[in-house]
């Protein structure tokens, strides 16, 4: 049992082993991965392709160049040695004037008899040698005599030199009678059909995936608020069905919201009858402390009421549109000197933005005012690029901690102590400037800021 343990455990060794390999080289080729889908839906054809093309590359020059080479290389060398043969049994023929007549005649050879001398030095091999190989082996096979070859210095022709008892045998033969020549040919194929291929799958996968690109753009333009007018299902039968499934959310959520909207409509005139009837009724009271304090309390219902519809309403019902974020801005800083606040104010970049220009106004004011009931300075700041409108709004006042700042965004929540509130309120204007940032697509952080208090930053898409 001990020496079985000790296997097992050294099998999950190896195979833990394994497994942390194949992890590792899965993080190094995903580095190297295309992240869009258009360029891994190219890459998941290229890929095949490329191998079947090595493949079908490999097996043919294995199998067809290569046999056909050897076959005709050993033709070539036949002929070479039928020569010899012929040289060695009519030695008659002294200037070997028939003989190199019937080689050039009946075998497409030039034959020339050197004087017995050394073999030249091997001259360099091209990097692909297959007709060196071939006629190399056939030489050491059929003439078993010292030979040179040298199939680089003419394109065209192949020089052989062998030694013979009292002479060199020089032959030149025609490349083509010796080497399967159809290499452009095939590469001019390789080459030909991958390009097909390619523009093919290019041209079919534009055309599959801009439908999908355009669903996102759909759906990136209803969160930001916006519409497509032009937008309906395309492409294939899953994209077509994802298209409509984004239709008919859009439809139900813009459903649920006009139904509330229509709901808060009737709430909202109901119970402005009814506090126009208590104001009525209170200014037919005279004028006592205790009615002074009832229209104040009066009073202060209708703005709960009113910050509780914003808060219930939103922004729909608008439509976005151009607006001049630089003029906007100069408005907030105008109305908080009116309320006796330093305030100064900075834009940087195009000041045209497409947003719903009163429910951003509002966003933006929420955040101002929020600043003035609690500070003395306040500084507005906005910076646009090609990707994103940021507005700043920093302020003097005693800030809020940093573990309380996202629960300032919780409606209807005040932190007394953290701001210091002297003020009545609902403890919804963070909570709807919020609401208001993401539904375009953004959102609202709160931080330290450099003038000592908080800082509020609205991040949106352009």
């Amino acid at each position: 049992m001990t020496t079985l343990d000790s296997g097992l455990a050294t099998l999950r060794s190896a195979a833990n082993r394994i497994g942390y390999a194949w992890e590792r080289l899965g993080r190094w080729l995903k580095r190297f991965m295309p992240t869009g889908l258009y360029a891994r839906a190219l890459l998941i054809i290229i890929a095949p392709m490329v191998i079947l093309q090595s493949v079908v590359a490999f097996v043919f020059m294995e199998r067809h160049w290569n046999s056909v080479t050897q076959k005709l290389s050993a033709g070539v060398v036949a002929d070479i040695a039928a020569v010899i043969e012929v040289y060695r049994g009519y030695p008659q023929d002294a200037e070997q004037t028939q003989i190199r007549r019937i080689a050039q005649e009946k075998l497409g050879l030039v034959v020339d008899f050197l004087p017995a001398s050394e073999m030249p030095q091997p001259g360099p091999k091209p990097f692909f040698s297959l007709l060196d190989q071939a006629l190399s082996v056939e030489l050491r096979k059929q003439i078993k005599r010292p030979f040179w070859i040298d199939t680089v210095g003419r394109s065209s022709l192949v020089e052989i030199r062998i030694q013979l008892e009292n002479a060199v045998m020089r032959v030149i033969a025609p490349r083509g009678a010796a080497y399967a020549s159809n290499s452009g040919i095939f590469l001019m194929w390789m080459v030909g059909t991958s390009l097909v291929l390619l523009t093919v799958a290019i041209l079919f996968l534009r055309n599959q995936i801009r439908p999908i690109l355009r669903l996102a753009d759909a759906a990136e333009a209803f969160g930001k608020g916006r519409d497509m007018p032009n937008f309906r299902p395309r492409g294939a039968r899953e994209v077509r069905r994802a298209a409509v499934a984004f239709i008919e959310m859009k439809l139900r959520v813009e459903r649920a919201i006009e139904q509330r909207t229509a709901m808060l409509a009737g709430v909202s005139h109901d119970l402005r009858t009814i506090l126009t009837r208590f104001k009525l009724e209170l200014a037919l009271l005279g004028d006592t402390p205790e009615i002074e304090a009832m229209k104040k309390d009066v009073d202060e219902m209708g703005r709960m009421l009113e910050a509780y519809l914003a808060f219930a309403r939103g922004d729909m019902g608008e439509s976005s549109a151009p607006t001049d974020m630089a003029a906007f801005l100069e408005e907030l800083k105008t109305d908080a000197e009116r309320t006796g606040h330093q305030a100064s104010v900075e834009f940087h970049g195009q000041p045209v933005v497409t947003v719903k220009s009163a429910a951003f106004k509002r966003c933006l004011a929420n955040l101002v005012s929020n600043a003035a009931r609690h500070a003395n300075a306040i500084a507005i700041t906005g910076h646009r690029d090609h990707r994103w409108l940021t507005v700043t709004v920093d302020d003097d006042g005693p800030g809020i901690p940093a573990g309380m700042r996202e629960e300032v965004f919780k409606p209807f929540l005040r932190l007394d102590d953290a701001r210091n509130q002297d003020e009545g309120g609902t403890g919804l204007g963070l909570a709807i400037a919020r609401d208001i940032a993401r539904s375009h697509g953004g959102d609202i952080m709160l931080g330290d800021s450099p003038m000592g208090g908080l800082r509020a930053t609205v991040r949106v898409p352009v």
